[in-house]
């Protein structure tokens, strides 16, 4: 319970701060209201355009009611009035494009299945191929198999997933026609051709971190390994396996739940690169394109969805912690 409440309170820390970073920082640096106003209406807008934007969207106010009406916005929506019409945006509300006048929501709900379902896919796969490396080279220290294996970790880490990704397109698609580039396919229309579309960007994306859980795997294993009670567990008689995976993994796991709950949540809040090599219409690519567009309420919207992942996959991990590890339960 004390963790859900922080975590609350922590959103609303990150929704004030990112907030001021859009909407004060710009005035402090020089920029008037009617400025920021005038990137809703386009060229050549008249003074009386530029202040009915101001009135409807309330940037004639102070920045603290400004705030106060975006977090009404996200709760319960709010009305836009446009002259006679009144268009209301509905919860959770984060303003309209500059560029498109389109709701921010709805445009970033369409793109997220996509990277869910990249960043879910690729999980799975970095942490099944990472943590099952990583035992095994603690089990064989020094062997031809932990050389080897950590080598290739090594060069997962080192390598920039835009050259990974480039290479493996330029490899898998073009040169050996294994995967064929396509659009995305959503998993209930056609769960095969899902599949398909992502199995290279997984691939790619697990390798550069599967390297990294390899080798977390591997040191904590080994300094798990050594430990009294593991000793105790083989002179009882227990079988390997149930030595190694009840007694060795779970204890090692601590550190790699902390490092997978802070890797997830910035993917689901959009894999930039990896999106943007594979042509991948998700959260990535529509910041992206909301950067390059200096389109703030885009920018703002997405960045509020990967705080809120990220603290969400933080919360997560603070249970499983108890769940794993006996030690937190008793402390």
């Amino acid at each position: 319970i004390r963790r859900l409440i922080s975590a609350v309170i922590l959103l609303l820390i990150v929704s004030a701060v990112t907030f001021g970073i859009f909407f004060l920082l710009p005035k402090l640096a020089g920029q008037s209201s009617d400025q920021l106003a005038q990137q809703y209406i386009g060229k050549a807008p008249t003074p009386a355009d530029i202040a009915a934007v101001k009135k409807n969207l309330g940037l004639d106010k102070p920045v603290y009611e400004q705030y106060w009406d975006f977090l009404k916005g996200i709760f319960v929506g709010v009305d836009y009035k446009f002259g006679p019409d009144v268009a209301h945006c509905h919860r959770p509300c984060f303003g309209y494009s500059f560029k498109t006048h389109i709701e921010v929501w709805p445009e970033i709900q369409s793109r997220l299945p996509v990277t869910l379902s990249l960043a879910a896919g690729a999980a799975v796969v970095w942490v099944v191929s990472g943590v099952a490396t990583g035992v095994l080279s603690a089990l064989r220290p020094g062997s031809l198999f932990d050389r080897a294996a950590m080598g290739v970790a090594l060069a997962g880490v080192s390598l920039p997933m835009f050259f990974t990704g480039a290479l493996a397109l330029a490899l898998f698609t073009y040169q050996w026609p294994i995967f064929e580039r396509s659009d995305y396919v959503p998993l209930l229309e056609d769960p095969f051709a899902w599949a398909r579309t992502l199995v290279l960007p997984w691939v790619t994306l697990a390798f550069l971190y599967s390297a990294l859980y390899a080798r977390l795997t591997r040191a904590g294993m080994l300094e798990t390994l050594n430990e009294d009670y593991i000793r105790t567990a083989r002179a009882k008689g227990l079988h390997e396996r149930k030595v190694v995976v009840r007694h060795g993994l779970r204890a090692a796991l601590t550190p790699i739940i902390t490092v997978f709950g802070m890797d997830l949540g910035l993917l689901l809040g959009g894999a930039l690169i990896t999106e943007q090599v594979f042509s991948l219409q998700g959260v990535g690519a529509f910041a992206v394109q909301a950067i390059t567009a200096n389109d703030l309420p885009n920018i703002l919207g997405v960045t509020l969805l990967a705080a809120f992942f990220i603290v969400l996959c933080n919360l997560v991990v603070d249970v499983l912690y108890a769940a794993v590890d006996p030690r937190v339960r008793l402390s």
